[in-house]
């Protein structure tokens, strides 16, 4: 008998229009595979099995049916859902459930999908690895010894282990990009500005963007259309129109250019992705693109420059967790000074701290010139990089992570080295433009290896047309993990 929660969500929408299958029976299947996989894996921060039956049987009265009714999806942990625990895989923010839903989480209620729960992250999205959540690390579905990426770890994950049909993620650095090349799935990140942040519990402002992982390239065209759109309660929001994404990407890529920047063929990258990407670009010339070697001059300093950045909006925007409203409150407190003291060292984990600290020494007197400000001024040469490249090419192919996924623990004990696993993903957030991260091949060890394609500001449609061609192209996103 077919199981549900491994097919993609654009035929289990054919499977319902045609009333062959109920929401239900999908539910089911995915409740099914959770109770088998979920204990190895730890890809869920919160699942309420009952609940998401319940909104089933509901939607099975309704006449109305949007765009994704019926369809399950679940939510990174930092994407506010009105009474759900939202707690961003931090101890601080034990308990929390918002007063409101985020835009993202209405525009998904009025298509009439159903939200399943929470997944797995590392603690207000640092890191890259999800082994900083409280709740544990999520494991690899292609390999339980290694990471599935972060911070949206959990999202890409479920999604790779057919937990989830769709999931959200958030992207600062690579966060939906980077998990979903290493766990075999498809993960965008709109343009800054494209979906609303309005919800969202921010990392760092200027960078933050959420965005669709899928199983493959035709879901994430839907689940983009149908969370994206200007939005009010956003004031970084656009007011530009939504595209029919869908309808876009089935257009051939003759003659379209994509541009192949030197460095992000660096010394230490991995032979085998490195291989694997030279026959992607291979097959997209195939399909008729044209390829050609080009520089984007101020990559070297990327890195730098977003751990100034990211940490200085972070350290201001955490500023709020003190135990005075929400979250944790520790017991024992003598004074107003002790709790914020008790509740931010008991509450927070050891890079969050790293984070905090980094970020309010850079935004200190002194410091701010010296630091953020100068980081400020290299952001902008590295998003001019960027436009000067698109004024001759359509978009650019690059590796999504300069290596498959590593081993859990290997690299936490060295957070630099940390660092540099989203040294190719970083850019697109301090340029605020367009990227995904679709499958491009395997490692000898049988672990997925992503191929990112990064497009102009709001042309998420043209990034989409590309990587569908090359998925119908190849079978790499049809494989699935032993799980």
């Amino acid at each position: 008998m077919m199981e549900l929660n491994t097919l993609t969500g654009h035929r289990l929408i054919e499977l319902l229009d045609k009333k062959d299958i109920s929401p239900i029976d999908i539910c089911n299947d995915i409740i099914n595979r959770i109770e088998k996989t979920e204990k190895s894996l730890n890809a869920l921060a919160h699942f309420d099995k009952e609940a998401c039956l319940q909104r089933c049987r509901k939607l099975k009265k309704d006449a109305k049916k949007g765009a994704l009714w019926g369809i399950p999806i679940f939510i990174k942990d930092n994407i506010c859902v009105k009474d759900e625990l939202t707690t961003c895989s931090s101890k601080i923010l034990k308990g929390f459930k918002p007063p409101y839903n985020a835009t993202v989480i209405e525009k998904l209620i009025g298509a009439d999908a159903v939200l399943m729960g929470k997944t797995n992250m590392d603690e207000f999205a640092f890191g890259s690895s999800t082994e900083t959540s409280c709740y544990g690390p999520t494991r690899n579905p292609w390999d339980l010894n290694r990471i599935p990426g972060g911070s949206s770890g959990g999202s890409a994950a479920a999604v790779s282990a057919d937990e989830a049909i769709f999931s959200l993620g958030s992207d600062t650095g690579g966060s939906i990009r980077q998990p979903a090349g290493v766990c075999g799935v498809v993960g965008l990140k709109p343009t800054y500005g494209r979906v609303s942040r309005y919800g969202l519990i921010a990392f760092a402002s200027s960078l933050d963007q959420i965005g669709p992982i899928t199983k493959d390239v035709e879901d994430a065209a839907i689940l983009l259309k149908a969370i994206s759109g200007h939005d009010e309660m956003d004031s970084t929001s656009a007011n530009i129109p939504v595209s029919d994404y869908l309808s876009g990407i089935k257009k051939d890529i003759k003659g379209l250019r994509l541009g192949i920047p030197k460095e992000y063929f660096i010394e230490g990258m991995d032979e085998e992705v490195k291989d694997s990407i030279k026959s992607a670009i291979e097959k997209l010339e195939k399909l008729g693109a044209i390829c050609e070697d080009m520089s984007l001059p101020h990559t070297e300093y990327a890195v730098s420059v977003y751990y100034l950045v990211a940490t200085a909006e972070a350290s201001s925007n955490l500023a709020r967790f003190d135990g005075v409203q929400y979250g944790l409150r520790p017991e024992n407190i003598k004074s107003m000074m002790d709790m914020y003291k008790k509740t931010r060292r008991e509450g927070f984990g050891d890079e969050a701290k790293r984070r905090i600290i980094l970020g309010t020494f850079a935004l200190s007197s002194g410091y701010y010139d010296a630091y953020y400000l100068r980081a400020l001024k290299v952001r902008t040469l590295i998003k001019r990089d960027f436009d000067e490249a698109f004024k001759k090419f359509d978009a650019i192919i690059t590796p999504t992570s300069p290596t498959a996924a590593f081993k859990i623990g290997e690299k936490t004990s060295d957070p630099l080295t940390m660092y540099l696993s989203d040294i190719f993903t970083i850019s697109a957030n301090l340029a605020g433009i367009p990227g995904i991260s679709i499958p491009c091949g395997f490692t000898k060890n049988n672990l997925p290896i992503g191929l990112q394609i990064s497009g102009k500001p709001f042309d998420e449609e043209m990034i989409l047309r590309i990587a569908y061609n090359y998925e119908q192209n190849t079978d790499w996103h049809k494989r699935k993990p032993a799980l």
